[in-house]
């Protein structure tokens, strides 16, 4: 668990880019009638960048802030539950702002290539429950996991300043 806004932030990094990665591809073969293989991987690949930076931005200026705020108000309580629970708390509420959201944002990525715009509101709501049943798993079972072993291997606790050293 990152202790720190810079350490919350490094491994938001990591675990938004495990996230976005993995459902780029779910969405993608998903659309391609489940079809794997590198047209798909390429097209997960390629659509990833842009996915990446909207995941980043609503995961730092809203989902993490409803995560933290649900989990603290009625899941769990600072010094009396344990880390692990905390973790779990915060990675399972935020899967549910940042697929309600992203979800938003394949229906307007689907809108830009078919063109049409009364699409986007059926497109959104069908694909939350598709985006949901794949997230929420992944996030707990695999990404949260592999993020939290990767940023710890990466920056052992205490390495990661608060504040930077003055010169």
């Amino acid at each position: 668990m990152p202790t720190n806004k810079r350490e919350s932030l490094i491994f938001t990094v990591i675990m938004c880019f495990c996230m976005v990665l993995w459902m780029s591809c779910y969405n993608v073969a998903r659309v391609n009638d489940w079809e794997l293989g590198l047209p798909t991987l390429a097209d997960a690949w390629l659509g990833f960048p842009p996915a990446y930076v909207v995941a980043m931005l609503l995961d730092v200026l809203l989902a993490s802030r409803f995560a933290k705020w649900f989990a603290f108000r009625f899941l769990v309580t600072p010094g009396k539950s344990g880390r692990l629970a905390i973790a779990l708390a915060i990675s399972t509420m935020m899967v549910f702002p940042m697929v309600l959201f992203m979800s938003l944002y394949g229906a307007l990525e689907a809108f830009t290539h078919a063109g049409d715009p009364a699409m986007i509101l059926p497109t959104w709501i069908a694909n939350i429950p598709w985006n949901f049943i794949a997230a929420l798993p992944w996030n707990l079972l695999v990404a949260g996991p592999v993020s939290r072993w990767v940023f710890r291997r990466a920056f052992p606790e205490g390495t990661v300043l608060a504040e930077p050293a003055s010169a």
